[in-house]
């Protein structure tokens, strides 16, 4: 499908950002534009920014949902800083994300929504479409609800049901601003409605259809953007949210330990993707139960693990505290489990669509006792599947808990992903313990990695004991020997920190040795990493090391540390693992950068920061 505008303009990279009303659609608009933007050859990430409640009050700016997504011609790291393309559906969401709309942005409004009740209701105090406080930018301003109306009058339909299709009308304008085929997004409502209702198939495709032909005929939009595809490695391509790649990896790492997937879990904002993502293959041999509340869930989970099943319990902040004391349950019985912690806002129940790296604290050292787990953290939506795999396989190869942290931002957000072969993944081999073994004892350990056997119940001559009381060394026994106890903690924590023997080295992006190290962790990679390049493209020394393993650390990462002068940690929240570094290489000199706003850094503000840093050496 070609469009008649003779003036196109050639983009590297586009920012896009839906905005409206908690009901209004948004979400779906946006996935459905990143996968036109995806089957178009484009590489892209995604941003869903959405509010807690289920249905906030009607044309506030707290009920305002979003979905940004960054498309382009180039390798794409972060989500974007500023919005090159802000569809706005009511007042509320134009006052929400206006600031975030570079000067000389489209604007695509939908004027119907700009009643004066909605304009007071957002905070406005005139109408914005009136009073020339968007002179500064390209607006698009059109009566689509009533065009919506309008354009399946014939269907028969009240009113309200065809207003709730003005999403895909705006959908069709933009579709016709970027010059896209129709075609992908109509089988995509043939897949997702076909079976449930086909009527809904040709409302969102006559509404779409329309949204298209609409833009055609008008004089505000002159000209339509081109973005070339990008050059990748060839493959089988998905757009991938960092919930489903989690989900993904943990199924991997099954089949490639032989070990059966069991994920006990309870349903929490924003891990529950991964619950409903495991849930849908059952045909994979996947097990999944959802507990009645946190604590059931990880139990569960122990419990499937002593059986010798691949173990998972998936949540968030609130409900990791809240399975502390089985963690260590599972640390004292040296039993394989991940549990994967998707951040958000905190403390308490804080906010829970919204991101942060919150838990880090928690993770290292959050509960009772001397009580060491390995922490892995991914990074990017597409990384959760390889480092879900590898906390998998570690926690399995290692028989003790992993926990594997990503955030709000990865889980909802979305990226494409190069579906790799499940044979091309490290091996993954369980110390599991053969029948009949005369050498056995439950505790005996593996010199070199401090690993016991994995003793599965049932097996002939492996009889043992478990539980959370302390162990005698090698036997298993039940003991309160103070020398004993002090041997078993120092075991259980060598077996961590020898993990690091198996760890790939920190690596650093730029010069070995130098005035600033940027160091980060976790899901803040794209933005410190894009602005990194920049900088670097200038011509500025700075280097750039960022880490996934978190407990125990790289066995080079202080041989990185002592080459620079100045260390910034970059991190979304008060400054945990600057602290953490702090305890583990004190002699360092180190500065932070942090922010507990509930939203990514953007390149610009770190820029700035960088900058200043190397001013005032």
């Amino acid at each position: 499908m070609t469009n008649k505008k003779k003036n196109i303009i050639e983009r590297k990279e586009v920012v896009v950002k839906f905005v409206g009303d908690s009901g209004d659609g948004m979400q779906l608009s946006g996935t459905i534009f990143s996968d036109s933007a995806a089957i178009a050859g484009n590489d892209m990430t995604t941003f869903p920014d959405f509010p807690a409640e289920i249905r906030a009050p009607h044309n506030t700016v707290a009920g305002v949902s979003g979905f940004q997504v960054h498309l382009g011609s180039e390798k794409i790291f972060t989500i974007g800083d500023q919005v090159d393309v802000l569809v706005a559906m009511n007042p509320a969401s134009l006052k929400a994300n206006l600031k975030w709309a570079k000067k000389g942005a489209t604007l695509l409004i939908d004027a119907d929504s700009f009643e004066e009740k909605a304009i007071e209701k957002a905070g406005y105090t005139t109408n914005p479409l009136i009073d020339n406080s968007l002179e500064s930018y390209r607006v698009i301003n059109a009566p689509i609800t009533t065009l919506t109306k309008e354009s399946l009058k014939e269907l028969g339909l009240d009113p309200k049901t065809a207003e709730r299709s003005k999403n895909m009308f705006a959908l069709g304008m933009l579709f016709y601003i970027f010059n896209r085929d129709l075609k992908p997004a109509f089988k995509y409502f043939q897949t997702k409605f076909g079976k449930k209702d086909p009527k809904l198939v040709d409302i969102n495709k006559i509404a779409l259809q329309q949204g298209y032909n609409y833009a055609d005929t008008i004089e505000a939009i002159e000209s339509v953007i081109s973005v070339a595809p990008s050059k990748m490695e060839k493959g089988r391509y998905r757009n991938i949210t960092g919930n489903t790649a989690t989900a993904w990896g943990l199924m991997a790492a099954s089949e490639r330990s032989g070990r059966p997937l069991f994920l006990g879990s309870y349903p929490i904002t924003p891990a529950t993707d991964i619950l409903l993502e495991l849930a849908k293959h059952k045909s994979l041999g996947v097990k999944v139960f959802q507990a009645e509340d946190e604590i059931a869930g990880i139990c569960s989970a122990i419990g499937a693990s002593y059986t010798g099943a691949m173990a998972c319990t998936s949540t968030s902040g609130p409900g990791l505290s809240l399975k502390s004391e089985a963690i260590g349950l599972a640390v004292m019985t040296e039993l394989p489990l991940v549990i994967v912690d998707v951040q958000r806002g905190g403390p308490s129940t804080g906010l829970p669509t919204k991101s942060e790296q919150s838990d880090l604290y928690q993770a290292l050292f959050g509960r009772n006792g001397e009580c060491p787990v390995i922490v892995i953290a991914a990074s990017t939506p597409d990384n959760c599947f390889y480092y879900a795999y590898m906390a998998a396989k570690y926690s399995m190869e290692h028989m003790t808990p992993v926990i594997f942290l990503t955030d709000g931002t990865m889980g909802f957000g979305s990226v494409l992903f190069r579906i790799p072969k499940v044979a091309s993944l490290p091996p993954i081999n369980p110390p599991i313990a053969q029948p009949n073994d005369p050498d056995y004892k439950p505790y005996r350990r593996d010199p070199e990695t401090l690993v016991r056997q994995w003793a599965l119940p049932g097996t002939e001559g492996l009889r043992h004991r478990i539980g959370g009381l302390e162990k005698a060394d090698i036997t298993g026994s039940v003991s309160t020997d103070p020398m004993n106890h002090q041997h078993m903690v120092d075991m259980r924590a060598a077996k961590v920190e020898k993990l690091a023997d198996f760890l790939p080295e920190q690596e650093v992006n730029g010069p070995a040795e130098g005035d600033l190290l940027v160091v980060s962790w976790g899901g803040t990679y794209g933005q410190v990493h894009q602005a990194i390049s920049q900088m670097q493209e200038e011509g500025k020394t700075i280097t750039h090391t960022h880490f996934n393993y978190i407990m125990p650390l790289p066995k080079n990462t202080g041989d990185i540390l002592k080459r620079f002068k100045r260390i910034l940690v970059c991190e979304l929240n008060s400054g945990q693992f600057v602290n953490y570094l702090k305890m583990k290489f004190p002699m360092m000199n180190y500065s932070q950068y942090n922010k507990v706003q509930g939203l990514p850094f953007t390149t610009q503000e770190l820029m700035d920061k960088f900058n200043q840093m190397l001013e005032e050496k």
